[in-house]
């Protein structure tokens, strides 16, 4: 299938971050859009905008039936009307990262993997290489606050890629750099065991293109895949705090800002850094360690230095990603998609990092009854970190319930003291009540809809 004789193209799913991504790719390429999407969001009005049609019930007699292309998400239901029609008609069918793979195979592709931080770095990852003098273009995992968009087309050979796990999604990339942030174990009802998650993202790995290059968290278990790459006459160099290839020294936070030396090794084949200083208003050490690795994409690139320094200083962030939502004397009420553990952890110690005499309130909805099971007691330990911790019940997303497993069996295992499960009504009402100092939200269900309520509560004089 050639893209460019694509001229209809419908999307199952087009409010998803990634697919309207891709929608957003076909429109600027004069495709007409259209799609279906459960429910009204900012996202999918800002689509509208755009000029595409979308529409939020499951009708199969909107499907238009001269569709060149149907792109649909994994997220759909096996029972979805639409989908089985589609299919009963015979109309060409794609996967999202089927698509997103077809795009970037004619690219020099940066593909960013890990189960955290991907959207976060690629975002960085683009917006570096975009400032730096490489117009790259991106289909990103959030909205970039300083590209505006989860699209940005530029008009070089370059795409930066986020390389999502789901359903083995990335595995239809073949990137020319690829970058590893993490190897948690997650997406359980997919893989069935972490030796199995670990095991397909050294697939992912075996499919840098020649002469491409692994930029990998230092630490992560990939000694076998490593070798193979650098026997083949590829290239792979490791990253971190005071570790790697490519390491962020001297760390610590002054001015509200994470400063840090970047500094390259011997064997650094990119441009090299001496002790290159670096400020960051993006704050937490995880956020410094997806720095290091979209600097060191950067610096494989392009040689200005000072450009990257500038960049990094201007960085804004990503969307309901440690996003301030009210930042005055009075409150500062941050926003985070977080959704694992360790992205739990990641944000409640950022937050203590900048305010480490404060108490931290936070408000988590788990995502996914298995999920929730499958790491109740690391849920349970990251939420501990909170001073007070308000839970709402779990969001289903594509899941059926599971007997035993609700919010209730986190709050069980925590040892704080402070700590409930809220209606989302009573959360409200808690928080008019309580009107918390430092307010987190942590999520990736529907707790966003909460954003601009809690917002009215907090400014309200």
């Amino acid at each position: 299938m050639q893209f460019k004789d694509i001229h209809t193209i419908y999307f199952l799913g087009i409010g998803g971050i990634g697919m309207s991504a891709l929608a957003r790719y076909f429109k600027k390429h004069g495709a007409q859009v259209s799609g279906y999407d459960r429910s009204e969001t900012d996202l999918t009005r800002a689509l509208v905008a755009e000029g595409m049609a979308v529409h939020y019930d499951d009708n199969p007699g909107k499907v238009p039936t001269d569709a060149d292309l149907v792109v649909w998400t994994p997220a759909i239901p096996a029972d979805h009307q639409e989908l089985n029609f589609i299919r009963e008609k015979g109309l060409p069918l794609k996967k999202r990262a089927e698509v997103l793979g077809i795009i970037s195979q004619e690219k020099q592709c940066v593909a960013v993997a890990g189960t955290h931080g991907k959207t976060t770095t690629s975002s960085m990852t683009a917006y570096l290489l975009r400032s730096c003098g490489v117009d790259a273009s991106a289909f990103l995992g959030g909205i970039a606050l300083n590209l505006g968009s989860n699209f940005v087309e530029g008009d070089s050979n370059w795409v930066v890629a986020e390389a999502d796990e789901y359903d083995r999604s990335f595995l239809h990339l073949h990137p020319q750099i690829a970058i590893l942030n993490s190897l948690d174990p997650d997406h359980l009802d997919i893989y069935g065991t972490p030796e199995a998650i670990v095991e397909t993202y050294k697939q992912f790995i075996r499919q840098i293109k020649p002469g491409g290059t692994l930029l990998y968290k230092q630490g992560l278990p990939l000694d076998d895949v490593v070798a193979e790459l650098r026997a083949s006459g590829r290239q792979a160099f490791s990253f971190g705090i005071d570790a790697g290839d490519v390491q962020a020294q001297q760390l610590h936070v002054a001015d509200g800002m994470m400063q840090f030396q970047l500094q390259t090794g011997a064997d650094w084949t990119g441009t090299p850094t001496n002790e290159l200083p670096i400020s960051l208003p993006y704050p937490g050490r995880h956020n410094v360690e997806n720095a290091t690795a979209a600097a060191a994409a950067t610096l494989l690139l392009m040689t200005d230095t000072h450009a990257l320094q500038t960049a990094l200083r201007n960085f804004r962030g990503v969307h309901r990603r440690f996003e301030y939502i009210v930042h005055n004397e009075h409150v500062k009420y941050i926003d985070d998609y977080a959704h694992h553990p360790a992205e739990l952890e990641a944000a409640i110690r950022a937050a203590r990092m900048l305010y480490p005499k404060q108490r931290i309130t936070g408000v988590f909805q788990p995502h996914l009854y298995s999920r929730t099971r499958d790491f109740a007691d690391a849920f349970a330990a990251a939420l501990d970190l909170l001073d007070t911790c308000w839970l709402l019940p779990i969001y289903p997303a594509r899941e059926l319930p599971i007997e035993g497993v609700s919010a209730n069996m986190l709050l069980d295992k925590m040892t704080i003291s402070n700590k409930a499960v809220l209606t989302k009504e009573a959360l409200l009402q808690q928080i008019q009540k309580d009107q918390p100092h430092v307010l987190l939200t942590m999520g990736a269900g529907d707790i966003d809809r909460l954003i601009e309520p809690i917002r009215q509560i907090l400014t309200k004089v």
